[in-house]
């Protein structure tokens, strides 16, 4: 009957841990699938890019999605678009809510003439 009792309560452990574990993971996700559409398309070098206003919007959304993950960013700027090129690289800058600030390496994992797929480090 103990056995019983201990293996079920370690089984819930590892089955809370496993539940949580998963949740953190799908809700820190730092990818981002964007269409370049009329609104959202800027131009970088002569380049077609993702309006800066859109990394830095949803770079400050995911960038702090759960207490225990990351620094909170309260802002988000970026010094242009991200061109819509595989491989393309930026840097924004996030502004902690206690003060400071925070690099934020942004790339370009791949792009097509109408959306971008692009990711952020925290």
């Amino acid at each position: 009957m103990q056995r019983t009792t201990l293996v079920t309560g370690v089984g819930a452990v590892a089955g809370a841990a496993v539940v949580f574990g998963l949740g953190t993971y799908f809700f820190t996700g730092t990818e981002s699938t964007t269409s370049l559409d009329t609104q959202s398309t800027a131009s970088v070098g002569g380049h077609k890019a993702l309006a800066a206003y859109v990394v830095e919007g949803r770079t400050r959304s995911k960038y702090h999605p759960l207490p225990w993950v990351g620094v909170k960013v309260t802002d988000v700027s970026c010094p242009s678009g991200l061109k819509a090129v595989a491989g393309a690289t930026l840097t924004c800058t996030g502004k902690k809510s206690g003060g400071g600030t925070v690099d934020i390496p942004v790339s370009v994992v791949r792009a097509s003439a109408t959306s971008v797929t692009w990711k952020f480090d925290r």
